[in-house]
């Protein structure tokens, strides 16, 4: 958008000298007369549109709108005219009005709000009008409405002060006046500035940056008229002192203008340059007027954009091979899911040995192992007997029924899984985080299910001994009783303890068989306990008693351990805010504003910064996990 920044005010002079407008020294007003006016301009989609201000023409002469030529860098263009009406142009003007004690002098305030109610009644109904008074200090703001009634509403209500921020009301007007459109103020002041906390020189800078028409009307005050002459002239309008009794005549002048000014369109010349020399001129009474100026029209329309291809964030190697390993994954964990469940290694070698690996079984070895079945075959062979042995305990102790090596295949597949489905949504730094995110999350959760498992297996223990000790007393040998228990408990207990009875059948001996139920749940309370029935075996004593004591010991341990819980609940609570939030506001900024926090996995420095981040929030972490803790 470009504009020729002149005055409205200025362009009235022929009116105001007719209405006898008295100026300090005695002389008329130096107005520029005989000449009509480029106010506004702007460009979009290749009509250039421009309002053309007519009302300087002298003796009020009529302006046939078809009269209108327009030139451009000297070669006349087709155009159209009209007088602005509602909708064409958007039009503003804010009223800056000294609200000072010295107005009250000589009724001067009174003829001002006179003068500004001329204004609002006589301006067109779609020019936009605010309002902002100033004394010491900013007071009456009123943004820009075409509800001019509401303006002059407000006007009623002002009330003088002391002090007079001159410079401080234009920069309101400035903040006020908006950015679009045709854009003016008419500042109103009888005194120099004396409390402004911002100055001439800024204000002014800022006024034509953003091609602000700033007129200003002196009352009685030659000093102040001169002083912001540089303001009116740099920003294209013009000082005028006034009398009081010229005011109405001067805010009249400005609404006329307003109402007499044309809108000029026409289409942007193909060969024209971005800036060009646009003259326009117009005929009234046999006499043509004209105005021209150095103006930008815009660039010429292009071409559709050509989008160049970036880029590829890694080769078609790097690709397949992130296709092979997705696919992997995503059938290892089909086929998990969809198959259920298969049986342990203990259990197939069982099947073998009492022949029910035979029939069907051994036809579909003779055809071939299905899907599932090869992936858990090879990630058998794969996995060490001392790693599947400390997988299938925490599975069991989780209460899971997946083998170690389903178990693994799984956890393969989910962090491939999530490495390829963040790098498609984000590239490769967020994938590496997707792989972390896999690697890491299936192990939480297991020791989630577990910790999960154990603490109802540890609240169950009391009751549990209680009645192993009832079924002694009866008469019962201690595998009874804990048969009593499978029969009568709950889980995870009753399962636990199946299991033991199981094994003890097999020919295991039952203290070992408890054992292994202490070591598959990490409860160190049961440990204890087949530790003392070990005891007792070995030296004698009533067990029932041993068990009757035992179990009131853990009622009261599990009440303590309750106690502290409760107590510990806010730190604990805390420390997972603590560490969980910078994750989540991270993870929210990757999807949220992704160029915001790209740098730090596209960086050396991000991944420094990374790198750091991480150790400390574990650190923090763990020194919060170790202040809420509290061993019982």
């Amino acid at each position: 958008m470009s504009r020729r920044q002149t005055s409205r005010v200025a362009r009235g002079a022929s009116a105001l000298a007719a209405a006898g407008l008295v100026v300090l020294g005695g002389a008329a007003p130096s107005h520029a007369e005989d000449e009509v006016n480029i106010d506004h301009l702007e460009s979009a989609d290749g009509v250039v549109s421009l309002v053309l201000a007519v009302d300087g023409i002298p003796g009020g002469a009529t302006v046939d709108p078809s009269s209108v030529r327009v030139e451009v860098d000297g070669r006349s263009v087709e155009s159209s005219a009209k007088v602005i009406s509602a909708g064409d142009v958007e039009r503003t003007t804010v009223l800056v009005l000294d609200a000072s004690n010295s107005m009250l002098q000589g009724g001067k305030f009174d003829a001002a709000r006179a003068a500004v109610e001329t204004f609002l009644e006589s301006a067109p109904a779609d020019v936009r009008i605010g309002l902002v008074t100033f004394a010491g200090d900013i007071g009456e703001i009123i943004e820009p409405t075409t509800d001019h009634d509401a303006v002059r509403a407000s006007l009623e209500g002002i009330e003088l002060r002391k002090g007079t921020s001159v410079y401080d009301g234009i920069a309101e007007g400035l903040d006020l006046v908006g950015t679009e459109g045709s854009r003016s103020l008419l500042v109103l002041s009888d005194g120099g500035d004396t409390n402004s906390a911002t100055t001439l020189d800024v204000v002014t800078t800022d006024a034509t940056n953003e091609r602000v028409v700033v007129d200003v009307v002196s009352l009685a005050n030659l000093r102040n008229s001169a002083t912001m002459a540089d303001l009116a002239n740099t920003t294209g309008g013009q000082v005028i002192p006034a009398e009081r009794d010229a005011l109405g005549t001067v805010f009249s002048a400005q609404a006329d203008a307003l109402a007499q000014q044309l809108l000029v369109t026409f289409d942007r010349p193909e060969d024209a340059a971005a800036e060009v020399n646009l003259g326009v001129s117009v005929d009234a009474d046999g006499t043509a007027f004209t105005d021209s100026a150095f103006v930008s029209i815009g660039a010429a329309e292009s071409g559709p954009d050509v989008v160049e291809s970036g880029k590829a964030l890694v080769g078609t190697p790097g690709m397949l091979g992130g296709a092979l390993a997705l696919a992997i994954g995503l059938a290892g964990i089909l086929a998990v899911v969809v198959g259920g469940p298969s049986k342990s290694s203990a259990e197939r070698r069982l099947d073998a040995y009492f022949g029910e690996s035979g029939g069907k079984n051994s036809k579909n070895k003779g055809g071939g192992a299905d899907l599932k079945g090869s992936a858990v075959a090879l990630t058998d062979k794969v996995v060490s007997a001392d790693l599947e042995f400390r997988i299938s305990r925490r599975l069991a102790g989780a209460g899971s029924a997946l083998t170690a090596a389903e178990w693994l295949l799984l956890h393969a597949g989910i962090a491939v899984g999530l490495s390829t489905l963040a790098f498609i949504m984000n590239g490769p730094g967020l994938a590496v985080l997707g792989l972390v995110v896999g690697a890491i999350g299936p192990w939480i959760y297991l020791k989630f299910r577990h910790s999960r498992r154990l603490n109802k297996f540890n609240g169950q223990l009391a009751e549990t001994l209680g009645l192993m000790a009832g079924g002694l007393q009866a008469g019962l040998s201690l595998p009874q009783a804990v048969d009593s228990v499978v029969r009568e408990g709950n889980e995870p207990m009753a399962g636990e303890l199946r299991r033991a009875l199981v094994e003890q059948r097999l020919g295991v001996d039952i203290t070992d068989a408890l054992e292994s139920v202490g070591g598959r749940m990490n409860s160190k309370d049961f440990e204890w306990i087949v530790m003392a029935i070990r005891i007792q075996r070995e030296v004698g004593g009533n067990l029932a008693e041993i068990l009757h004591t035992v179990s009131d010991t853990l009622r009261e341990r599990e009440y303590l351990r309750r106690q502290v819980k409760a107590l510990s609940a806010e730190g604990r609570l805390s420390g997972y805010i603590l560490s969980g939030l910078p994750p989540a506001i991270g993870l929210y900024m990757t999807f949220a504003n992704p160029e915001y926090i790209r740098v730090l996995y596209t960086t050396l420095p991000g991944f420094v910064l990374l790198g750091l981040a991480g150790f400390l929030l574990a650190l923090g972490s763990f020194t919060m996990a170790k202040l809420s803790k509290v061993e019982v």
